[in-house]
């Protein structure tokens, strides 16, 4: 059974660093692309970031290029998504996907 889980979601100020992650079980992890997405209150999905398989490739949503990094760990069957220079319009729910299987989110504040 595929199973996703992610944690590292906070409540942090503007400018603070954050980092998420995602703990994947019940397929080749190292087989499969990994995507991060978000919902923000009130909003629609935003695609976030994605790498592929090996992490050698990696792509992000203009909203968070050059402050977000998608990495992976494929030894601990995990994906991070690390957070800097957060801001107030980061605020959401924070999902890691892998094909149609979506974890259950990690909410991510962010508010002085």
């Amino acid at each position: 059974q595929v199973k996703l889980v992610e944690s590292g979601g906070a409540l942090v100020q503007p400018g603070s660093s954050l980092r998420l992650s995602c703990l994947a079980s019940g397929f080749t992890f190292s087989d499969n692309d990994m995507s991060w997405i978000r919902q923000a209150p009130g909003k629609r999905l935003e695609w976030v970031a994605d790498i592929n398989g090996r992490g050698l490739a990696t792509y992000y949503a203009d909203s968070v290029k050059g402050r977000f990094t998608v990495s992976r760990d494929n030894a601990k069957n995990v994906a991070y998504l690390q957070m800097s220079s957060l801001k107030s319009e980061d605020t959401a729910v924070y999902y890691c996907k892998q094909r149609t299987t979506w974890g259950q989110g990690t909410q991510v504040t962010v508010s002085s």
